[in-house]
This record gives C-alpha cells, sequence and structure tokens, in this order.
C-alpha cells in the first residue's frame, strides 16, 4: 500500500506564491507518476499537474500552464506543487495522487479513475 500526506496548504493574496508538498510512504516502487488535482465547491474535481518518475516528463492543464510547475524529489520520496500568480479562480482543495500504472494520452493524464492512492487534501484560499 502506499500513504501520501500532503503539506503547505494555506491563504494567500491574489499574485502570491505558495508551495504544496506531497510525501509518498510504504509501497513506493509501485508508483509509476504522480499528479495533483483540485476541487472547488460544488464543482467536479480537475486535474492540475503530473510527473513521471522515473523520466520527469511532466503535464499541465492549460489553466495553470505557465504559473505552476510540478516537480519530484526521488530521494525523499515526494512531489511538488509551486503555485505562482495565484488567481482566486484556484481556490479549492488540492489533492495529490499516485498512478501504479503508465499511460499515453491525455485523457488517461487527466482522468481521477487512473490514480490508485490519494492524499487528504490540502485547502487553498486565493483572496482579492
Amino acid at each position: 500500500q502506499v500513504q501520501l500526506v500532503e503539506s503547505g496548504g494555506g491563504l494567500v493574496q491574489a499574485g502570491g506564491s505558495l508551495r504544496l508538498s506531497c510525501a509518498a510512504s510504504g509501497r513506493t516502487f509501485s508508483i509509476y507518476a504522480m499528479g495533483w488535482f483540485r476541487q472547488a465547491p460544488g464543482k467536479e474535481r480537475e486535474f492540475v499537474a503530473r510527473i513521471s518518475w522515473s523520466d520527469g516528463y511532466t503535464h499541465y492543464a492549460d489553466s495553470v500552464k505557465g504559473r505552476f510547475t510540478i516537480s519530484r524529489d526521488n530521494a525523499k520520496n515526494t512531489v511538488y506543487l509551486q503555485m505562482n500568480s495565484l488567481k482566486p479562480e484556484d481556490t479549492a482543495v488540492y489533492y495529490c495522487a499516485a498512478d501504479r500504472d503508465r499511460c499515453f494520452s491525455y485523457k488517461c493524464y487527466e482522468a481521477p479513475n487512473n490514480y490508485d492512492y490519494w492524499g487528504q487534501g490540502a485547502q487553498v484560499t486565493v483572496s482579492s
């Protein structure tokens, strides 16, 4: 089994920055890729970013491209989401997730049901 623990959420003003962390433990050797999703009140859970552990290949949602950066530290089994130029529309609960299998399309990368383990969620609130 894999456990994911998130940290780094909070309140920030529009235009500010925040960094989320997600530490994986347990059978981490089984993880192929990690992703970030977010869910605002009354909205569906939406894809934010994905990174492959082995080669560092990344994929981003258009809404965050150029503002957010996903990265990983293999030695620490930790994935990060650096969020810059934050907007009120970014306000949501952010979840990290682990995928045991590789996939070959953006639809696969972006589908929540493709992921096997989830963190507890971190609230990010951006004030205007």
